[in-house]
């Protein structure tokens, strides 16, 4: 790795920031957010930018752009709208998924119109009874005259009211014994039907990213709707993991970026006593504090970025980057609303979003819990769970 700034990743930044500046500014973000939706036609819009097809290949219209390039645009998309990076991570993982293991019927029909911004997908893998046990599931899909019928619940589903169809997790064939892992499949279901039924979540952050609970009551799915191998659904996932945590690390540096930037400003233009509040120790010292782990977490995720663009292991360096990146901005936006006081709990103000959209770090994608048992088993102690 070398520190040079690299010209390309810049002019992004550049254009991300513009784009807000100039057409989704603050009051339109805030509007979102309070009718927890992202109109569908934004994506399309975001699609003449580049940024859904940012990771699909450029033989189906997109910009087949590395993991690298990724957290760049969705760490400048979260600073101003983390409810759209969410969004957006998710379409980067569909491309992912889709790219690596779906069939060339699937890649020639779903890839370009995701890159155009009129394909969206969703990801059902959560269970109200199983939480982080996903392998536990409940769900099950069943061939029946040359079509899957899908019977489940999905929690905690995001996207996907929004979404054309959902990648549902499901159980296709009976265990082995002791291998919950296999008779898993991944079988992408038409979102607008009677048999999937859909029901929005309303969450204290996030708001905008449509997060939803999902039945499927006699669902139908066509027989080749499975996506990569059946009965290896977990596995194919597993490949997308390192991927999604260190864009969802960049998100969270994002967040904490912007919240460094709001405390900043107002310590300079608030007084108190005569003078600039961030003349007194106890503001400098916790922004001072947050300068330092932000830079932390922002090598971390881009250490694990560029060993995943260049094609090595970075397993522990993606886990570790999101539990910090996480961990971080939690503390970051507590500690810059402190410093903003009353003015912070106000809606008008983009930090009190931030506060509420960062509290779901520790927990999702996966739990932080979750992620120090993953490390602590590579740094070679006994498995915990």
């Amino acid at each position: 790795m070398n520190f040079e700034r690299i010209p390309e990743h810049e002019t992004l930044r550049d254009s991300i920031r513009e784009f807000f500046d100039r057409e989704l500014q603050e009051p339109k973000i805030r509007e979102m957010d309070r009718t927890r939706r992202i109109p569908r036609e934004l994506w399309k819009r975001l699609a003449q930018l580049g940024w859904p097809g940012l990771s699909v290949p450029t033989e189906y219209g997109g910009s087949g752009a590395d993991v690298m390039t990724g957290a760049v645009l969705c760490e400048e998309i979260a600073r101003r709208f983390p409810s759209l990076a969410t969004d957006w991570l998710l379409i980067s993982m569909t491309a992912r998924v889709l790219r690596e293991s779906g069939t060339e019927k699937q890649q020639s029909e779903l890839l370009p119109k995701l890159a155009a911004g009129e394909f969206l997908m969703s990801f059902g893998m959560t269970e109200p009874g199983g939480g982080t046990d996903v392998l536990g599931l409940k769900t099950r899909a069943t061939l029946v005259g040359g079509e899957w019928v899908v019977r489940g619940q999905k929690l905690y589903t995001s996207l996907a009211d929004d979404a054309d169809a959902i990648l549902v997790l499901c159980r296709t064939d009976p265990a082995e014994a002791a291998k919950r892992s296999r008779g898993l499949s991944l079988v992408l279901t038409p979102r607008h039907q009677n048999g999937v039924q859909v029901r929005r979540l309303e969450l204290m952050g996030q708001r905008a990213a449509c997060t939803c609970e999902v039945f499927f009551d006699d669902a139908r799915a066509p027989a080749d709707a499975v996506v990569g191998e059946l009965g290896r659904g977990w596995h194919t996932l597993l490949r997308s993991l390192d991927e999604e945590r260190i864009l969802c690390a960049a998100m969270y540096v994002g967040i904490t970026a912007a919240a460094l930037d709001l405390a900043l400003q107002y310590a300079k233009d608030r007084t108190a006593f005569g003078r600039p509040i961030g003349a007194y120790q106890a503001v400098q010292h916790p922004l001072a504090d947050t300068a330092a782990e932000l830079e932390q977490i922002r090598l971390l995720t881009a250490k694990a970025a560029w060993l995943q663009s260049n094609g090595h292991e970075c397993a522990v360096e993606a886990a570790m980057a999101k539990l910090a990146a996480s961990e971080v901005a939690v503390r970051a936006t507590d500690r810059c609303m402190r410093v903003l006081g009353g003015f912070g709990m106000v809606e008008e103000s983009p930090l009190e979003r931030l506060f509420r959209d960062a509290r779901l770090g520790p927990f999702s994608p996966i739990s932080n819990e979750m992620v120090r048992n993953f490390i602590g088993e590579r740094l070679g102690l006994p498995r915990s769970y």
